[in-house]
């Protein structure tokens, strides 16, 4: 096991080195070349609805489990949690979702459910679709470890601070009980989070992989990330810009600025992080807003007119937020 403290060999330059166009040519325009081409797929029906779902299905249900379940099992795991690795992260989430609940209260007058579902727009990451191809396109296998760590906080942890605020705002009464065990749940039967913790038992079991084993999860993990985001780019045509305008682009701006910011902000100046985990955080803090939130209005009836419009726009404007963020990062 190694330290997150420790020199990675990765591609990587001091923040402010910029790489020029190499970025935006090499990383960025083919991860939103393939979301594009999976948008004019969807919108001209050359790939039906059903389809769709069907490769979603295969991505996350075999697909990256297995990339992450080889990668966890064959890296040098940290000898602890790296708890301030977790804490920047989050912190940036809990930044940017305080400010979208105050905007959304004293600026648009909404109603304290409302307000949850904004502050969840401005740091809910699309973590799968995008954050998975971005970070390992840009530094490849060694990026992977902390963006388990993320992703294995992620969902649970938002989901379950939403639900608390909204069924309080409602005067709701559930059982404490109850929703922890809809937690657990939700955890055992989520197959990226089952494949990630599957690996890292084999790797501290110190199980080797067979060859055979390793050749078929490495088939079934390398097609992970195009069709992740075709899949992304096929989810979006399922969308429009319903309205809400201004509030969507506070959302927008929540998520691609505010919460890389604030993370940049606590990881290099509260924690000092090794530069790699750094600059996943960061980049992973960037990415536009994921698809629950959208699914979490509806399931509320609360705020899907605006997250409806942003994870579009947060979606669109993200080919350059990132292109941007990427540079002034080092990545090349």
């Amino acid at each position: 096991m190694q330290s997150i403290n420790a020199a990675p060999a990765c591609v990587f330059r001091r923040f402010g080195e910029a790489p020029g166009m190499s970025v935006l040519i090499d990383i960025i325009v083919p991860v939103f070349g393939v979301v594009l081409i999976g948008l004019v797929a969807a919108r001209k029906s050359w790939l039906s609805t059903a389809g769709v779902d069907g490769l979603a299905a295969f991505v996350f249900n075999f697909a990256v489990p297995a990339m992450l379940f080889r990668a966890m099992a064959t890296r040098a795991l940290p000898e602890t949690i790296p708890w301030a690795f977790v804490v920047a992260y989050f912190g940036g989430v809990y930044v940017a979702w305080a400010l979208g609940m105050v905007i959304s209260r004293k600026v648009f007058k909404r109603d304290w459910p409302a307000a949850a579902m904004a502050g969840m727009t401005g740091g809910f990451a699309n973590t799968v679709m995008l954050g998975i191809p971005l970070v390992h396109l840009a530094f490849g296998d060694e990026a992977l470890l902390p963006m388990f760590l993320i992703i294995s906080f992620h969902s649970w942890q938002l989901y379950l601070v939403v639900t608390v605020m909204v069924e309080a705002a409602r005067g709701r009464r559930g059982n404490p009980l109850r929703l922890a065990l809809d937690v657990v749940r939700g955890l055992v039967t989520n197959p990226i989070i089952m494949g990630m913790l599957a690996g890292i038992l084999w790797n501290v079991a110190s199980l080797p992989l067979p060859n055979w084993s390793n050749r078929l999860l490495g088939l079934l993990g390398d097609a992970a990330i195009p069709c992740s985001l075709f899949c992304l780019g096929a989810s979006l045509a399922r969308y429009k810009l319903l309205g809400a305008l201004p509030e969507a682009a506070i959302g927008s701006t929540l998520k691609l600025v505010i919460h890389p910011l604030a993370v940049f902000m606590i990881g290099r100046y509260g924690f000092e992080l090794d530069p790699l985990w750094l600059s996943v955080a960061v980049i992973v803090a960037a990415t536009p807003i994921g698809i629950n939130v959208y699914l979490f209005g509806v399931r509320y009836d609360t705020g899907t007119a605006p997250a409806a419009t942003a994870i579009l726009l947060s979606t669109l404007a993200s080919f350059g937020t990132l292109a941007v963020l990427m540079a002034l990062l080092g990545v090349r």
